[in-house]
């Protein structure tokens, strides 16, 4: 078994009624690196889990005063218990797999007990055992913050979100993350890897509607020396970078179509290719995909394939916008100045309920990245103690999204005629900002507050002619 030397040894209770089955079980797992116990049959396991509190549970089928099955009856009775295995006698095969399925077991082994099987399952009951510790700690993180990973929120809607989290994550689903922008998609992509038996692999995120379909292929797939203009090298895609991971596929709908054809394949049958190559290699890789679009009017206008939305729309999570959770804005605002303070070595403590009230009334068109924006710049100003009306921006609540804090606050005034909607405001301050910046779009994302996707999507709505970086 392979533990850090600086955790505690997984704990594994052994129960069976023949001794020397038993005490061989505990010495031999306590020589794999487990802290081992015994009980005789159910009920002295229970008196012995009273006090130790074991995380793995080896226990017999068939024991007198109480058998295996009364014993996992119990345990579930009383909320949950350890990671059980079953052993059986030949014979009782069916029996085992009942109490699986039924009561909830990890698994079943036949006697005689192999050793090298029992040690595979040690293992993996191990790992599920502190999977199940930590969605329990984050689920009461939740029930007593409001907080589940870095996702914040205890509005009725949020709760809906984490508990979609916690439902989904230990599975290999494919999963479809859908929001505005700025609601913060990748946060909880990021907290799916978090919480699922992926979680010490890498994740990969890739924009989808940030390259053409040729460089699309070469970052998805990987490309061999020589394959194209320009491949001096071989490369590996992200679907290789991600092995045994979680891959973000970002912007799912600006995916080109005849990428998405063999992205399909890749998900039904896990095999991949480097363009330019030959052989092909077989990945084990979650696949999570977001969008701001409504991928229901892609489909519609043929820009996404019938086949790859239904394969990828196994299990939604919609993050809704911040104006449908207003409730939450004060325990975003707290979580927010922490991570504000750390990043700037600031000490401001609150917002200013006069501040609050111009937050719950603003309709935050960026959603939380532009609420983020907006209490960076007043902690930079604050510095310390109370965030008050006079550290936010000038006008705050009159435009589009707000700028991020930077040089120039007052420079570049935009006038707009009266009546002009939110959209025709927004467009005006993009391109204006734009302008601005000579046409730089990572610049000026930067001050707009929003990502550079959300401003290349923006200009692909607005059908601008504006050229590149």
């Amino acid at each position: 078994m392979e533990n850090d030397k600086a955790a505690e040894p997984v704990r594994v209770l052994i129960v069976d009624d023949e001794e020397n089955q038993r005490l061989g079980l505990a010495s031999m797992v306590a020589a794999w690196g487990y802290q081992a116990e015994t009980a005789a049959d159910g009920v002295e396991a229970l008196e012995k889990l009273a006090v130790f509190p074991a995380q793995v549970m080896v226990t017999d089928l068939m024991m007198p005063r109480m058998d295996g099955s009364e014993l996992l009856r119990r345990l579930n009775a009383q909320g949950g218990g350890p990671t059980a295995i079953v052993v059986t006698a030949f014979g009782n095969l069916e029996t085992a797999v009942s109490i699986i399925h039924e009561l909830g077991a990890f698994w079943f082994m036949e006697k005689p007990i192999q050793a090298r099987a029992l040690r595979t399952l040690l293992e993996r009951a191990a790992k599920q055992s502190k999977l199940a510790e930590e969605a329990e700690r984050l689920q009461r993180q939740l029930s007593y913050q409001g907080v589940l990973g870095e996702i914040t929120g205890r509005s009725p809607v949020m709760q809906q979100v984490f508990s979609l989290v916690a439902q989904v994550a230990p599975s290999k689903a494919v999963v479809l993350v859908t929001g505005e922008s700025g609601t913060g998609k990748e946060l909880v992509a990021r907290t799916v890897h978090r919480l699922s038996p992926r979680r010490d692999g890498p994740f990969v995120a890739v924009n989808c509607a940030a390259m053409p379909e040729t460089l699309m292929e070469s970052e998805l797939f990987g490309h061999e020396k020589g394959a194209f203009t320009g491949a001096v090298e071989r490369r590996a895609g992200c679907f290789e970078l991600a092995q045994k991971g979680t891959l973000l596929l970002d912007e799912i709908g600006d995916m080109p179509v005849g990428t998405q054809a063999k992205l399909l394949r890749v998900l039904e049958d896990s095999h991949v290719r480097r363009l330019g190559g030959k052989a092909e290699m077989v990945v084990d890789v979650r696949v999570i995909a977001s969008t701001n679009q409504k991928l229901e009017d892609a489909l519609h206008k043929k820009r996404l394939r019938e086949d790859l939305y239904y394969r990828l729309n196994v299990f939604r999570i919609h993050l809704p916008p911040l104006r449908e959770r207003r409730e939450d804005i004060p325990s975003l605002c707290e979580a927010l100045i922490r991570d504000l303070n750390r990043k700037h070595g600031c000490r401001v403590t609150d917002v200013d309920l006069r501040v609050l009230g111009m937050f719950r009334d603003w309709t935050w068109p960026g959603n939380v990245r532009e609420l983020r924006n907006v209490l960076e710049r007043a902690v930079i100003i604050a510095g310390e103690g109370t965030i008050t009306a006079g550290h936010l921006p000038p006008h705050f609540g009159a435009g589009g999204p707000v700028p991020p804090p930077g040089p120039g606050d007052d420079a570049g005034a935009l006038t707009l005629r009266v009546g002009s909607t939110v959209g025709e405001a927004e467009k005006a301050l993009i391109l204006r900002t734009l302008g601005h910046t000579k046409n730089n779009k990572t610049r000026a994302a930067e001050i707009l507050g929003i990502s550079l996707k959300t401003l290349h999507n923006k200009l692909k709505e607005y059908g601008s002619a504006v050229g590149a970086d």
